[in-house]
């Protein structure tokens, strides 16, 4: 069953936290503080299968946990930003619309590796 938005209905079950990755940098260089707060909507997350792990296994050096976060379709969003979901920081690293129907954008995230 969907709801009136085409989304499965009871999916959405998370609320996340879309940001700017960082408000500014210090002398040093290092992050200041969290970044201003773009939009707080409810999320569908999607683990990597394990044939998408298996198959990015040799192009890993350091753990990387790959999520995806579909929201209810959502322009502006960039992989200048990050995604909070149950206390933890995910980086978008693409955002994928449903062009045809605008009814999703999915923010493929990782955490862990080099940036996470």
């Amino acid at each position: 069953m969907t709801d009136k938005d085409g989304l499965p209905a009871g999916k959405l079950n998370r609320r996340i936290v879309i940001r700017h990755k960082d408000a500014g940098q210090d002398e040093t260089g290092q992050p200041i503080g969290k970044g201003e707060v773009i939009a707080r909507p409810w999320a569908w997350v999607k683990t990597q299968t394990g044939m998408g792990v298996t198959r990015n296994a040799g192009n890993v050096s350091a753990s990387i946990d790959a999520y995806s976060f579909r929201i209810r379709y959502r322009k502006g969003i960039t992989d200048a930003m990050c995604v909070e979901c149950d206390g933890m920081v995910f980086d978008i690293k693409q955002v994928r619309h449903d062009v045809a129907n605008k009814v999703w954008t999915d923010l493929v995230c990782r955490q862990g590796g080099m940036d996470g």
